[in-house]
């Protein structure tokens, strides 16, 4: 039998971690998700007032009101709708705008629910125009109109629907419609970016979920790199695992570093790309002011990539500013690259 050679043992490794993170994907989604109440960690204001909401229409007979969730992707808009599914005891049917596209599809969906089941539509800011306005008698009223016929023969009849709650999700509520928005009786709940405590205590109760050992450390090192966001913290989480188990090391802070820096994760998070967007705007547009269009040809990227996928989370950090003559490069962007400061800069900020 031939020795393997080391590029065929780079390659292999790399398969087994390919397999093993694939394997628990699904897990991950079932098994971390919490269960109740008190195992969802953050969003405090919007557990209070939904708990209250669920409460008074358990204790008046009703089922709970319409609820609409957004925020940036990986806060918990899906997990909260399947956590009320849980505390209620009702059937949930998941859906998205995009996967609507006739307004047969919208009625069949509706058409198949049992009376206090919940309806969830991911992303619903892309529900197609049409479809939109049969839900609005759906959620106000109960009934669902459908026409029969064409011109001047077509006749309309209603059709009555069981009570039904409607939990909505979307990530750009700005292109949510105005009547849309109103009909969210319930209300309509901005979930925000949890803190680095948050942020650790998901990762712990993860880890033990996973059953995967790391100590507190370790724990911390995922945390600050995670950019606030629970999605991403379960995915380093899974990532540092895997090559732990592949290099047979223990999961410590030297591991995770080791983990992170072979997937480009800075010490605070930021990836290739924010670094090269940071970059190419400090070293070829001396920090800015520089338009979107031309760091988006500079970067080879599509200009709603760098807005709503590279932009966010560097003005959140504080290394780039929006301006109306461009994007420009704030001090700490570059200290943080390890970039002299210009002296236009230093004396702005004196």
């Amino acid at each position: 039998m031939k020795p393997m050679s080391s590029k065929n043992t780079e390659e292999k490794i790399k398969l087994d971690l390919d397999k093993t993170s694939n394997a628990d994907e699904s897990f991950l989604d079932q098994t971390l998700r919490p269960t109740h109440w008190d195992e969802y960690i953050g969003q405090k204001h919007i557990k209070d007032n939904v708990k209250i909401l669920l409460r008074a229409a358990e204790e008046r007979g009703h089922i709970p009101e319409h609820i609409l969730f957004y925020g940036p992707p990986g806060l918990g808009k899906t997990t909260l709708a399947h956590l009320i599914a849980k505390e209620t005891g009702k059937q949930m049917k998941i859906t998205s705008g995009p996967a609507i596209e006739k307004v047969g599809d919208l009625a069949s969906i509706l058409t198949n629910l049992a009376a206090g089941d919940i309806l969830f539509i991911d992303e619903i800011h892309r529900l197609n125009k049409m479809v939109e306005e049969i839900l609005y008698p759906a959620m106000e009223s109960g009934v669902l109109d459908i026409i029969i016929g064409k011109g001047p023969s077509a006749r309309t009849i209603q059709l009555d629907l069981p009570p039904f709650t409607l939990i909505a999700a979307t990530t750009r509520v700005a292109l949510v419609s105005s009547p849309l928005r109103s009909r969210f009786s319930g209300g309509v709940f901005r979930l925000e970016f949890y803190s680095n405590e948050e942020i650790a205590k998901i990762i712990e109760r993860s880890s033990k979920l996973l059953k995967t050992e790391l100590d507190e450390e370790a724990l911390k090192e995922i945390a600050k790199r995670s950019r606030f966001t629970p999605r991403t913290a379960n995915y380093f989480l899974k990532r540092c695992r895997d090559f732990a188990q592949v290099h047979k090391k223990s999961l410590d802070q030297k591991t995770v570093r080791e983990a992170l820096n072979m997937l480009a994760i800075d010490e605070i998070g930021l990836n290739s790309s924010d670094r090269k967007f940071l970059e190419i705007l400090i070293e070829k547009f001396n920090g800015g002011p520089v338009g979107l269009k031309t760091i988006g040809a500079a970067m080879s990227e599509e200009e709603a990539t760098v807005e709503e996928v590279i932009e966010p989370y560097l003005i959140q950090l504080g290394l780039l500013e929006r301006t109306a003559r461009g994007r420009v490069a704030t001090q700490k962007a570059y200290e943080h690259l390890g970039f002299d400061v210009p002296e236009s800069l230093q004396k702005k900020l004196l």
